[in-house]
This record gives structure tokens, C-alpha cells and sequence, in this order.
């Protein structure tokens, strides 16, 4: 049995690990699946069944052998996803791509599309935030094999990103029937968060922590842990986890960035700066986050680079067949020109109308002083009922500007008690305009 055969059974792992790129914060899946595992004479010391470069290798070997084998193209674009997302080289899209379009253009068994490839093209779609896209794909592989579980994580992210929210608790929901594991456990803890529902969320997680079979399994459950700790207000218990997951993957970038932010608000400020130099030499996705830290230190020089970068990343990733307004518009509503992000975030909110992209334009319009309009946006950005800091605090702020002091009030103080080290810059203005408010009422 070779590594290329050993390898097939985890592509929908592979996959389902892809299609979270589309949360622009990188962390994937990797699931076990049924399958055999290699005879111990036919192991090599050290392999492991999701190591992925020297399966690259083999997959590539035999294609060259086998050109007309679709299910190997298809394994090998969901290879291509994932190293994407572990390297954070987005040239990796266009192999997948290629991949899977090889694999479709080849029969399967059946004689119809293999199924691999188009569940891939969907992830593939997530990935480059073509949410639409995904959906369209996740669709046409459902028609054609409905109990193909893997489908419905693609399904799920899909519907998520375009703020489809009971589309996608009923699509979560077939996946939990069918295949309940680590894939469908941290998909539900993020349907449970968004819902400010903190308990169920730490729940799904810590089923989804029991069944991680594989040290980037565990990593990434534990950064999501972490995350919840820290959205909570708890600094000191996400640093515990965010430490949890660099003992099982010393290279897992979301949390070396997690740790270091957790670090920045306990005050350890040298070991933060070492914490994100070691991130964003991993992953460009955290340089905003690191130059907002550098900015509230003082730094201006050093984070107009981070910025500088980021900017660049927008670039590859536009070169790459990614376009990322959300991004682009939270940025420059913050550090660029709010009206560029107004114009940005209108064009995101007409192909997808999630809480996100309605807090992140609600944003951008109050900073452009379009206060009235900015108010219905984060309203609509509250719709779930989750309890986030930082849309707490945006709300705060445009209520303020409207002159509703209590409202003002109410909000920012939300905000600061839901989790007071949400932002370097914004937990700090947050604690000025209250004193501004209190001081306006004396």
C-alpha cells in the first residue's frame, strides 16, 4: 500500500481544514477518518498519515505514472489546500485549483464528476472568500451525494460567511447527524459563540478536544479555546491555553499571536513584541494586530511598517484570485481613509450581509461622520445576540457621536466588561470617552 492510498481517506479532513482560510484568522482541520492504517513493515520511522510534504512528493510521482487517476488529482488539491493554510503561501490555491480541475476533467467510477474534487473546488472557493461560489459547489455536490458529510462543512462555512445563519444551523445540524467529530464540534461552537451562548461553545470545543487525534487537531482546538477564554475577558486562562496548543505544534501561528496578545495584557510587553515578531514571521495575517500594538506603545515607525505589509499581503492575496474588502475596510476605517473603507465595506455587504461586514461598516460610515446610517448597521451587527467587545465598543462610539450619552454609556461599558483588553488602542478609548461622558454629566 502506498502513501499516495494511505493519504485518500483524509481528504475530506483536508478540506473541511481549508475552508476555515475564509475566517481570515488561519486554522484548519485535520480529521481522522476510517481507513487502514499502513502494515508496520510498510511505516517509515517517523510517518505520520498527515504529513503532508513527502505525501506531495508521492502523489506527484504517481500521477506521473497514472495521469488518468481522479481521485489522487483530487487528494492532492486537498494537500495543496491545507499546506496553504500551515505555510501561508496563498500560491498554493492555484496548485489546488489545477488539481481539482484535473480530477473533474477525468470520469469517476461512476462515470459522473469525482465527488472529492468538487466538495475541494467549494473549499477552495471559502478559501479565496468566494462564498457564493463555495455554496454553488457545496450544492452540486449534495445533489450528487447527499451523505457525503464532508459537503456539509463546506455548506456551513458558506452559508456562515454570507450571514445565512439558519441555512447554516441546519447545515451543521445534518453534519452532526452524520458524522459528529472534531470538524462539526468547532463548527458549533462558533454557531454557539456568534450567539453569545459561551457554555455550549466550550462545550463543542471540549468534545472537539477529546477526539484530536493528531498534533495540529489538538493545536487548533486549543487556540479555539483559548479564543473563547479570550473574548471572554480572561487573559490568563486563554495564555494557559494558547500555551496548551505550542506544546503540541510550536509553529501554530494563530497561537503564537493569541499568546503574545494575552501576554500584551498582562502586562508583559517585551515578551509580547517577541510573541508577535515570532506570528507574523509565520503568517502575515496578525501584522495589523502587531502594528496596533506598536501604535499604543508608541512605536509609529515601526508599525507604519507592519501596516506597510499588510497592505502588500492585500496585494498577493488580489493576485492570488482573493479579495478581501472586510480586511481592507476594517483597515483603513481604523489607520487609512474611512471613506475608501465606506466604498470597500458597501461592495462586501452586497454579497454578504453577516454581523461581521454590518459592525466593520457600521464602523467605517461613523468614522466617515455618517452617524445616523452607521447606527442602523450596528444594529443589524447585533442581531444574534453575541457578546463582542469590540462591536460593543463601535456602538459606543456612534451613540456618543449622536449625543445619546446613556446609550454611550451603556455600550462602552459593555464593552469593557465583556473583555477590557479587547484592543491596545480601542480598551484604552473606550476608558476615555466613559471619562469624557462622566465628566460631560458632572
Amino acid at each position: 500500500m502506498t502513501r499516495v492510498r494511505r493519504f485518500l481517506p483524509l481528504l475530506g479532513c483536508l478540506l473541511l481544514g481549508c475552508a476555515l482560510l475564509a475566517l481570515f484568522a488561519p486554522g484548519g482541520l485535520l480529521r481522522r477518518d476510517d481507513g487502514p492504517p499502513p502494515r508496520v513493515e510498510e511505516r517509515p520511522e517517523g510517518w505520520s498519515p498527515y504529513e503532508l510534504s513527502g505525501y506531495i512528493e508521492d502523489a506527484q510521482e504517481h500521477l506521473r505514472h497514472h495521469p488518468d487517476d481522479a481521485a489522487t488529482w483530487a487528494s492532492l488539491g486537498g494537500a495543496y489546500l491545507e499546506q496553504a493554510r500551515r505555510s501561508a503561501d496563498v500560491t498554493y490555491y492555484g496548485k489546488a485549483q489545477g488539481a481539482f480541475e484535473r480530477s473533474l476533467r477525468l470520469p469517476a467510477d461512476d462515470g459522473g464528476p469525482n465527488i472529492d474534487a468538487v466538495i475541494g473546488m467549494g473549499a477552495l472557493a471559502n478559501a479565496r472568500h468566494d462564498f457564493a461560489g463555495g455554496l454553488r459547489w457545496a450544492e452540486q455536490a449534495r445533489k450528487a451525494a447527499p451523505y457525503r458529510w464532508a459537503l456539509y462543512g463546506v455548506l456551513t462555512d458558506a452559508y456562515l460567511e454570507l450571514g445565512e445563519y439558519e441555512r447554516a444551523q441546519s447545515a451543521l445540524r445534518r453534519m452532526l447527524q452524520g458524522r459528529p467529530d472534531l470538524a462539526s464540534f468547532t463548527r458549533a461552537a462558533r454557531l454557539e459563540h456568534l450567539h453569545g451562548r459561551t457554555g455550549p461553545a466550550r462545550t463543542a470545543l471540549e468534545r472537539a478536544r477529546e477526539i484530536a487525534g493528531d498534533p495540529a487537531e489538538y493545536a487548533f482546538v486549543l487556540w479555539q479555546l483559548g479564543e473563547l477564554a479570550w473574548s471572554g475577558g480572561d487573559p490568563r486562562a486563554a495564555l494557559g491555553f494558547y500555551e496548551q496548543a505550542l506544546a503540541a505544534d510550536r509553529t501554530h501561528a494563530p497561537s503564537l499571536a493569541g499568546r503574545a496578545r494575552a501576554e500584551a495584557a498582562l502586562g508583559r510587553t517585551e515578551q509580547a513584541l517577541r510573541g508577535y515578531t515570532a506570528a507574523v514571521a509565520r503568517s502575515p495575517s496578525f501584522v495589523v494586530e502587531y502594528g496596533e500594538l506598536l501604535e499604543h506603545l508608541g512605536d509609529q515607525a515601526e508599525a507604519r511598517r507592519q501596516y506597510t505589509v499588510f497592505r502588500g499581503q492585500l496585494k498577493l492575496l488580489a493576485a492570488n484570485g482573493i479579495k478581501d474588502d472586510l480586511a481592507f475596510g476594517r483597515f483603513e476605517a481604523d489607520h487609512g481613509d474611512p471613506d475608501t473603507a465606506v466604498r470597500h465595506l458597501r461592495a462586501e455587504w452586497a454579497r454578504r450581509q453577516s454581523v461581521e461586514v454590518a459592525d466593520a461598516l457600521a464602523w467605517a460610515l461613523h468614522r466617515a461622520g455618517h452617524d445616523t446610517e452607521a447606527a442602523g448597521y450596528a444594529t443589524r451587527a447585533a442581531r444574534l445576540g453575541g457578546r463582542d467587545a469590540l462591536f460593543a465598543y463601535h456602538r459606543g462610539e456612534i451613540e456618543r457621536a449622536l449625543g445619546h450619552a446613556g446609550a454611550a454609556r451603556a455600550y462602552l461599558t459593555q464593552a469593557l466588561s465583556i473583555n477590557p483588553h479587547f484592543s491596545p488602542y480601542g480598551a484604552a478609548r473606550a476608558r476615555a470617552a466613559l471619562a469624557q461622558l462622566e465628566s460631560d454629566a458632572t
